[in-house]
């Protein structure tokens, strides 16, 4: 097991009931370095004793604004220091914090602040101010819009952070003694935060999260990752995201020093800057990263891509043999060396040369790409969970590590699997149940005949014979085809995203004679690929319907799935121009596709393609 002998020890862990008590604990320490942030491209950092008297602030201040134990209080913004000042001072108010998506539709941010009763709102800025103002209005309940930087507005409502701070002072001084004793009522049982669902089908619901769900989850998962006081995270999950969230409270206890990358588009600069030793992720990064480092390779000429081909297969042979506890014999452990000299220590490197363990989590990850990162030196620890169980239920981790699992059940959750394979959980990570959801909460939230509440999380998967868990699939996503073969579609997808030519891809086929896949391409590579074999094009919509392009991603397709029964070989694929993303429609702000958004938007193409299919395969049997 996790050696458990460190600053966060078991003593420690006892006493801290809520994240009130979490908070007080990580700023008890002297740490000067304790959360660091760019501004005006200058790295600067805020103390532990600098987090403590602002987040008291922030407490006061929403106090001054009516805030009660009780109330919630919502947070619409890209990451930055003041969403973390927010949320904790949220906390120490008594109240519960609603965190919402900075790229939230602003018809579905007024939904979630009438919906979650919320009295004010922090924002970011000028530009997210604007964007939502005119749904801001029917939003009768809010009294206070408060905006990190200076907004210019219409409405009396909006005042500035710093103008908000000087309340909190003042409230402060007036009340010297009553910051200490707002968190008095604040249990295990309190509620601390009303994070909505990202909505793939209907309207997002609010999952309640208490202090206890929390700080079950952010304690438990210090030891499992065997961070030390001292080391060094980056984080760049909206935080927004319970896993990300989560996260925060973990770095917070464990005495991390946390950097905040700026932006996605800046996480290869972060992390060379940063040289972080953890850091947790979902699957997308991974797969750019990947992508990238092989695309940096194949640009510096034939040579030098081959090497990387082969640096990659004999890490994957090499990742095979050792992430089992096996020894590899010498001449392939030769072969990693020097694998390792030529290609990836230049990979880690680029990542800033001292991660020690990347966490993935939020979406499967490819095991293909496991192999590879594993084999590199970068160790991916895949884990699983929803915002409905704080989130971890189960983890890989430095002790125990199979690749393509997501890990055992966390001390303290059990996980089953039921009769028709849905996974089932139950522990203190499990949400109290939907906010104003009766019914919704009465079909997620079971007990059993001794009493234990279960989770129904909605995915279909298998524990091993070793209590390691495999995610087969969303129980809702499962393709029927119309011969009544059952088809999960995640696993095809992350076989099919091997392929350097492929960025996204949506399997498709339900009450259809055999599965599709609709690629959304990989279109710096595609070009690349066009230049090279001499395929002239107009612009992308003429080269994706090129047909030597869809032979080449159909072949990619084969190539990486030939492992798959028949029934769920993909016979035909479509190519579409742009990628799938938050700001179309096609994925929630947790990067989750909606399948059905995407089917309906190109409907008339796969019902072309089906035909066109057909009428080439009058043999296939039904359900082949």
């Amino acid at each position: 097991m996790p050696d458990e002998n460190r600053s966060s020890d078991t003593n420690a862990a006892a006493s801290i009931k809520t994240l009130i008590d979490l908070f007080r604990f990580a700023t008890a320490r002297d740490k000067e370095d304790l959360i660091n942030y760019k501004k005006d491209g200058t790295w600067r950092s805020i103390s532990t004793s600098e987090l403590a008297a602002t987040v008291r602030t922030v407490a006061m201040g929403l106090y001054a604004l009516g805030v009660r134990s009780g109330h919630h209080v919502a947070i619409l913004s890209d990451n930055r220091p003041e969403w973390t000042l927010a949320d904790l001072g949220t906390l120490a108010c008594g109240a519960a914090d609603v965190p919402i998506y900075a790229t939230q539709a602003p018809k579905q941010v007024a939904y979630i602040l009438n919906d979650a009763g919320a009295e004010v709102l922090f924002i970011s800025d000028q530009a997210q101010y604007e964007r939502v103002r005119e749904a801001l209005h029917t939003v009768p309940r809010l009294r206070a819009i408060v905006s990190f930087d200076r907004v210019e507005a219409p409405s009396g409502k909006v005042m500035s952070f710093e103008d908000f701070l000087n309340w909190g002072r003042a409230a402060d001084e007036a009340e010297p003694g009553l910051y200490d004793t707002l968190s008095e009522s604040t249990t295990e049982e309190t509620l601390a935060t009303l994070i909505y669902t990202s909505g793939t089908t209907g309207e997002p619901k609010g999952v309640m999260l208490t202090h206890g769900n929390l700080v079950s989850n952010a304690l438990t998962n210090v030891k499992i990752a065997q961070l030390h006081e001292g080391e060094v995270a980056l984080s760049f999950l909206p935080f927004s995201h319970i896993f990300e969230r989560t996260t925060i409270y973990m770095y917070l206890y464990g005495g991390i020093t946390i950097y905040y990358a700026q932006s996605v588009d800046t996480v290869a600069q972060d992390l060379a800057e940063a040289r972080p030793n953890f850091m947790t992720s979902v699957p997308r990064l991974f797969e750019k990263i990947y992508a990238r480092a092989m695309e940096k390779a194949e640009e510096g000429g034939r040579v030098k891509f081959a090497i990387a081909r082969w640096a990659v297969r004999i890490g994957k042979e090499w990742a095979r043999i050792t992430s089992e506890g096996g020894s590899p014999e010498p001449w392939l452990a030769i072969r990693h060396k020097l694998a390792d000299a030529l290609v990836f220590s230049k990979w880690k490197q680029a990542m800033g040369g001292r991660i020690r363990a990347l966490v993935s989590g939020g979406a499967p990850l490819a095991p293909d790409l496991a192999l590879v990162f594993y084999g590199a030196g970068l160790p991916i620890y895949q884990g699983y969970g929803l915002t409905e169980s704080s989130p971890t239920i189960t983890s890989n981790h430095p002790i125990y590590n199979r690749l393509g699992s997501v890990g055992k059940p966390i001390p303290g959750v059990e996980v089953k699997i039921a009769e028709d394979g849905e996974i089932l959980c139950s522990g203190p990570n499990v949400m109290r149940g939907y906010y104003g959801r009766e019914e919704e909460t009465a079909e997620t939230l079971t007990s059993d005949a001794d009493g234990k509440i279960w989770l129904h999380t909605g995915d279909v998967g298998y524990l091993d014979h070793d209590g390691f868990l495999y995610i087969t699939d969303r129980k809702k996503d499962l393709i029927k085809t119309s011969g009544g073969k059952y088809i999960a579609p995640q696993p095809i997808e992350s076989a099919i995203k091997r392929s350097r030519f492929v960025s996204q891809v949506v399997v498709i086929g339900d009450q259809r004679k055999f599965p599709s896949a609709l690629i959304f391409p990989n279109l710096e590579v595609l070009k690349n690929y066009a230049v090279q074999q001499g395929i002239e094009y107009r612009d992308v919509a003429s080269l994706v319907r090129d047909p030597r392009i869809i032979k080449l991603v159909q072949s990619e397709v084969e190539r990486n799935t030939d492992d798959l029964s028949q029934y769920e070989k993909i016979k035909a694929v479509l190519l579409l121009e742009s990628e799938m993303t938050i700001e179309n429609g096609e994925l929630t702000p947790t990067l989750k596709v909606k399948r059905r958004v995407v089917t309906e938007r190109n409907q008339k193409s796969i019902d072309q393609l089906y035909s066109e299919k057909e009428a080439e395969h009058t043999g296939i049997a039904a359900g082949e």
